[in-house]
């Protein structure tokens, strides 16, 4: 069969990776791809924010299935489209992507249904937002309630902090029509981790979970970012409590979407924290993660496009899904100066050497090839992977590929994963 990947980041490069390996595939295509996907794939040059043009793209080269890796074509309608046309495609109608595409439309779902009691109000004034905040106090969240590039979600130390987060989405326009209404949350404490499952509306297959690293330096230290690294398994998350998340959280959210006649299929992804009260959802996502996947997908041992096909036609209650037992740890490198500004173009060197390491496999986030040289072309670059038997093999690994990996104003976190080395070594 054919294939389209939709995307152009790490995540999309491991998806395209995975399925790449499948049998049943012929040709597989990327739209925009990057500088790695098109080593193992025809990338197209075509916008992947005009969905037609993409349907159009699939019908004429016969494409049997087509996987989205972001979340804004999901939330506009493309799985709709692609439907109407007859065409093979995994993820969520537009109406079950209100999940991830409208905070309010899924805080109030888990409130109708008692799947989850975190305390928020929605606001469309920036007065009464600010007196609510000052009432309860912070830290507080403060959340643009469309989609918002990741950079929506403020969690103010202070009062202030979100009074100003509030001015930004209500009165600067600063996220346009995603910023018009804002959620503001209670605040939690705990470490975080991702469930991410496949789900064909009935039937719900979890994937491993896995932690990433969402804030630009060491210690989770500076400026959030799209994530600077992650590993899985989750020291952190024990069976029972895993369990707890998929049983009372995740099987009741795809539960009460088919109640409401928004049947969910797809990837599904809840963003969860550890708490003293347990664990609570902080959001969910209508897709893979990133870099979640980078990590994810290493893991798994069997065809993706097996479970992808099983997904949409309904029978997930067929499928067994075989997880490796190595953990993976996934550094991502990026270009100095992000998640602000940033150069791009600059040559990379070393990848040969790094991809030559055993149980390394690295994934093109912002690169692309200029006059033959693989370059620079987003803030972050590369995302580096590695399986272990142990958490401390899998991240010498990692790092060692890194440390290979150059060009000018590299930057990573040097403390990826360390917290997993010594939660499994101090048991």
């Amino acid at each position: 069969m054919n294939v389209l990947i939709v995307g152009s980041g790490g995540r999309e490069h491991a998806l395209t990776w995975k399925i790449a390996q499948s049998p049943l595939v012929e040709q597989t295509y990327c739209l925009p791809g990057n500088g790695g996907m098109a080593q193992i794939a025809q990338c197209v040059d075509l916008a992947g924010d005009d969905l037609a043009d993409l349907a159009d793209f699939a019908q004429h080269n016969n494409i049997e299935l087509t996987v989205v890796g972001p979340e804004a074509p999901l939330v506009a309608g493309i799985v709709d489209l692609f439907a109407q046309r007859g065409l093979g495609i995994y993820g969520p109608s537009a109406a079950a992507a209100q999940l991830e595409g409208s905070k309010l439309f899924s805080r109030e779902l888990l409130r109708k249904y008692s799947i989850d009691d975190i305390r928020f109000e929605v606001f469309t004034e920036a007065a009464a937002a600010k007196a609510y905040a000052r009432q309860q106090g912070a830290p507080i969240v403060v959340k643009a309630d469309g989609l918002a590039a990741g950079k929506g979600v403020k969690v103010a130390q202070t009062v202030e902090e979100a009074e100003a987060h509030i001015d930004l989405c209500l009165e600067e326009g600063g996220f346009g029509s995603a910023g018009q209404r804002v959620v503001i949350e209670e605040c939690l404490v705990g470490q975080e981790c991702s469930i991410k499952v496949f789900s064909d509306g009935e039937t719900v297959l979890p994937m491993v979970p896995s932690q990433d690293y969402k804030r630009i330096g060491d210690g989770d230290t500076g400026d959030n970012t799209g994530g600077m690294g992650c590993y899985s398994p989750v020291p952190a998350l024990d069976q029972p409590t895993f369990d707890y998340i998929l049983e009372q959280l995740i099987k009741p959210t795809i539960a009460a979407m088919a109640e409401e006649g928004h049947p969910y299929v797809g990837t599904l992804y809840a963003g969860c924290i550890l708490t003293d009260r347990g664990p609570k959802l902080l959001e969910y996502n209508c897709r893979f993660g990133d870099p979640e996947t980078q990590v994810v997908l290493p893991r798994l041992d069997g065809d993706l496009v097996e479970i992808l096909q099983a997904t949409i036609e309904g029978r997930l209650d067929e499928v067994d899904i075989r997880w490796k037992q190595e953990r993976c740890v996934c550094v991502v490198v990026a270009s100095g100066g992000y998640p602000a500004e940033y150069e791009v173009g600059k040559p990379i060197s070393g990848l040969t050497a790094a991809e030559q390491l055993d149980d390394v496999v690295i994934f093109h986030a912002g690169t692309a090839q200029h006059d033959g040289q693989l370059v620079t072309s987003g803030g972050r670059v590369l995302g580096v992977s590695a399986l272990g038997l142990t958490f401390r093999s899998a991240r010498e690994r990692a790092y060692q590929a890194v440390a290979l990996i150059d060009f000018e104003n590299k930057y990573h976190r040097t403390d990826i994963a360390q917290r997993a080395v010594e939660a499994e070594e101090n048991v």
